[in-house]
């Protein structure tokens, strides 16, 4: 059996304070309005996620309170603004869960999807997942490996993809 891993990029954030340290910014009205769609989408989804690892930083706790209340992250602080190898370290620590969801920021997880996925298993959700993975967007990866040790590059599928605009137009891009 495959293990599972999920990609969630934090919602849209808040900068109506330009003097805010990155690290603290929350999330604006439309992040919080994306953040509680994904949230239900991601319950319908009916994964049941054995762990839930996430960036500390104030707009993913605020994108977790609002789409994920009823589950309990365990924060590191690795993954702050995490590359791609960052990511793979920490998954590789994962113990015996089956499903792990993680929760951080862009463009480490976008870069995390691109190194898992190997040429051979790209598909239309890849393509569109390449094409931008937006603030508050879900994936889900089939990982062919059966301990989280043995994680290495070029092991997942795409199965699942989904954006706040895909549940929600109005959620879209802001047209000028």
């Amino acid at each position: 059996m495959p293990k599972l891993l999920g990609l969630l990029r934090h919602a849209k954030s808040d900068w109506d304070d330009i003097g805010m340290r990155d690290f603290d910014r929350g999330l604006n009205a439309r992040g919080v309005r994306g953040a509680k769609l994904i949230g239900e989408h991601i319950r319908q989804h009916g994964v049941r996620w054995d762990l839930l690892i996430a960036s500390p930083a104030a707009r993913v706790q605020r994108t977790l309170e609002a789409a994920l209340p009823a589950l309990s992250p365990h924060y590191d602080k690795r993954l702050y603004l995490a590359d791609a190898d960052t990511l793979l370290e920490v998954l590789r620590g994962a113990g015996d869960a089956d499903s792990v969801l993680i929760a951080g920021h862009n463009p480490g997880l976008q870069d995390l999807l691109f190194a898992l996925v190997p040429p051979s298993e790209e598909n239309d959700l890849f393509d569109e997942a390449s094409i931008k993975f937006p603030t508050a967007s879900f994936a889900v990866l089939e990982l062919a490996i059966d301990d989280w040790s043995n994680l290495a590059k070029e092991t997942g599928k795409l199965v699942h993809f989904a954006r706040p605009r895909d549940l929600d137009p109005t959620l879209g891009p802001e047209l000028a």
